[in-house]
Formats: C-alpha cells, structure tokens, sequence
C-alpha cells in the first residue's frame, strides 16, 4: 500500500516544484519507490519530476477528465512506496464553472484521492500571520485532509520561532523550515521553467534541494503524516483516440509540449509513434499516416526552423496525401510567418496561411472546450475536446476556414478558433482528454 500527499501553497511561486523534487529525490535516495503526479495542465513539472524520480510522471486534471479517468492514470502508483502530487497555483485556485469531475483545483485532487494536503508557505514579511493563512486553507474545505506545514525562505531563527509557535497553537504541524539564503533557483523563461531536457546540471540542481531538505525538514514525520492509499482497481491506461496507426511526432527542443497519458494512451490503443526532429531539418517518416507536431519553444528557434528548408519540404510533400496537425508552436510552424520577441519576421512552412507574432507579447491562458467544425486526425467532425491554451502571441493574420467553435470555462467564445487547409489542421489550445 502506498502512501500519498498532495504539495501545494497559498499561490505560485511559493516553492512547490523545488519541495517536490527535493522529496522525490531524498526519499528515492533512502530505497522508496516514489511516484509523482501534476495537477492541472502543465507539460514543463512532470519532466522534472521524471527526473528525480526515473519514473514518467503525468497529469491528472479535474476540470477536463473524469474520476474514472483520473483513477486510471494514479493506478500506476500501485506499486510505489510514496506518491506526491504536485499542485498548481494556489490550493484552491481553479475556474469558475466546473468540468467533468471538478474546478481544475488542487483540492479536487485531494479530496478525491483522500491524500492530505501538505502545505509550503513563504513567511516573509510576516509572522504569526503565515499561521492564520495555513489554518485559512486547512479549515476552507471540510473533509479535506491536512498533514502539515513546511516553511520556506525564513529570515532566522527567531522569525521561524514565531511562526513555529503561532502553528503550533493553531494545531498545524510544521515539518521543516528552509532558511532564505538556501533556496534553490530553477531556471525560469516565459511559460515556466526551462525544460528539464534542456539543463545538463538537472540532477545536481535536485540532489543540491534534496541535500538543504534533508538538513532542514523532517522526512520521517512527513512520511508520516501521508495517507495510506491504494488504487480502487486495476484500471487501464485511460482512453484517447490515437491520431493514426503510425504517427510520426516532431520531437525536439522546439516541439515537446506533449502529454505523457496521451503517448502511453495512443500506444495502448495500438498505435506506432516514430518521432523525427525539425531542428535537425528531418522530415516524418514516409512510412507514417499522419504527422503531429505538438507545442513547445518554436519562437526561440525561429531562425533555424525558417532556414531547414530539407524539414519543410518533406513536410509538404507529407501533407499532399496524408493529414498534419499542429498544437499551439507547432500550428504556428505550420503557418505563414513567425514574428519573434525581437520583431524579426520568419517563414515558416506556410501550409497555413496563420501570421503570428511574439513582438508584442499578451498572454493567453485557460481551459478550452472545442466542438470541432471539421474533422481532425483522429476526431470527426462535432467532436468535443477539451484541452488548454497558454502562449504569449498574436494572431496577425488567421486566412484559413476556422476549425472549431473554442469556448473557456466560463462558456465564453475564443477568438483563437484553430484553422484549417486541404489536410492540414491547426489549433491553439492542447488537447488533454476527450468530452464524453
């Protein structure tokens, strides 16, 4: 039987993914199997996980998937010793209107899973105030189980006194607190973390947080203080409608924005996956049926994408008979032009006659909910998905037929409708699970 725990804080930024890893680490260190999981859409964590761990992790996600869905993905934790979960955002932090099986919340995971919550809070500036907000979030949702606290960048002894006995009268226990100077920097760049694929000093950077967690946070009561946990069945892999039999998947620094539980759910249906790299100006496989190229950095390797010119002409020569389908970077690529942070003007394979640019950044972020007006690989027409969408650019110029009807959570029509050409699709938001 393992146990579980679900990490999470007031807000981002508060620490959550360098406690993730430091744990994940420390306790695979000590012999445990550990499993990690992500709330919420996030393509950049479960690598990192991955990494501390030598174990995929994915993403469980309350607003687009189903209990029956989510419980077929944490199945894989069977086996494991300890499971950590991390959140995202603040702990109750998701949309409005409800999903299939919840708001997108960190808690909806908790509290279907029954794994307590244990909290990283950030003091500074405050004292016996990071207690009332720790009691805040324990007592916010009845039912939902709280393990603890761990403290993060604490000024001194003395300020983590106050705070230690302002929880302690609260009846919060506090497992650890990581002074200020010790905290560990991830490198960031404008959707999160640089990748962890991309950092050649990744597993220094875990087994350094691992080492200040060890010193300053007690491993055994937080061991402890996870719930026993084990799965409800022996569910499979859950269900995603594979794009073909033989996909072709660009795969590279430029295009890795795919999900874990997608993968293993269209291998399990019995589809081949051969993966090819347009920053090396390869082109897909001939022998595939479809070619799908998922999100990523595309707008920080502009330049070299526009000059591969071997990767775009096979690219073309693929789409004259065979469907190609590209999620946010990758539907960019598959436009006209890239405009990039510096307003230099690339072109890209022009399958589509989509424009974009990243000279005058606006973020677009949220759950999408698309009936589809025309077929895409492996979705007919009238098809719901679900998915989301975050990037920093703007439309310029959106020529092509529109592919789907977008909504966010609210209900609220999107501008950014994907668009469509002969065999060629595109959208802006990344699928997550199908709308059953």
């Amino acid at each position: 039987m393992a146990r579980g725990l679900v990490i999470s804080a007031p807000a981002s930024g508060v620490g959550k993914t360098t406690l993730t890893l430091a744990l994940a680490r420390a306790y695979r260190d000590r012999g445990l199997n550990v499993q990690c999981f992500k709330s919420g859409p996030d393509y950049i964590d479960p690598a990192f996980h991955a990494a501390a761990t030598g174990r995929v992790s994915v993403n469980i996600d309350s607003w687009a998937m189903s209990r029956t869905t989510i419980e077929a993905l944490v199945a894989r934790a069977a086996a494991a010793d300890i499971v950590l979960t991390e959140g995202s955002m603040g702990l109750f932090d998701g949309v409005a209107t409800p999903g299939v099986s919840g708001t997108g919340a960190t808690a909806d995971i908790a509290a279907m899973m029954d794994w307590p919550v244990l909290l990283i809070i950030d003091p500074s500036g405050q004292a016996q105030t990071a207690a009332a907000v720790a009691a805040g979030l324990r007592d916010f949702r009845p039912g939902m189980r709280f393990a603890g606290v761990v403290l993060n960048r604490v000024a001194s002894p003395r300020h983590e006194d106050l705070v230690r006995r302002a929880l302690a009268d609260a009846g919060i226990a506090a497992f650890g607190a990581l002074p200020r100077h010790a905290e560990i920097n991830l490198p960031k760049r404008h959707l999160g973390l640089v990748q962890a694929e991309e950092q050649k000093g990744i597993d220094h950077l875990i087994d350094e947080a691992a080492r200040i967690v060890i010193q300053h946070v007690d491993l055994d009561a937080v061991l402890q203080s996870a719930g026993d946990w084990s799965p409800q069945s022996a569910s499979p892999i859950a269900s995603l409608t594979p794009p073909g039999q033989r996909i072709a998947l660009a795969r590279d620094a430029a295009f890795s924005f795919i999900y874990p539980h997608m993968l293993e759910a269209w291998r399990a249906a019995g589809a081949e996956v051969s993966t090819f790299s347009p920053l090396a100006d390869e082109g897909p496989d001939d022998g595939a049926d479809v070619c799908w190229l998922p999100g990523g950095y595309p707008e920080l390797h502009a330049a070299r994408l526009s000059a591969n010119k071997r990767f775009q002409r096979a690219l073309a020569s693929f789409s004259e008979t065979r469907a190609v389908h590209g999620e946010c970077g990758g539907y960019m690529v598959l436009g006209k032009v890239l405009t990039d942070a510096e307003g230099v003007s690339h072109a890209m394979a022009g399958l589509l006659g989509l424009e974009t640019s990243f000279a005058k950044r606006r973020m677009h972020l949220g759950y999408r909910l698309a009936e589809l007006a025309a077929p895409i690989p492996g979705y007919q027409a009238g098809a719901r998905l679900r998915g989301h969408e975050f990037h920093y650019s703007t439309i310029v110029s959106q020529p092509d037929a529109s592919l789907a009807v977008v909504r966010d959570a609210a209900g609220t029509m999107i501008a950014e409708t994907g668009s469509r050409r002969g065999s060629v699709t595109g959208t802006f938001f990344h699928l997550i699970a199908e709308d059953r």
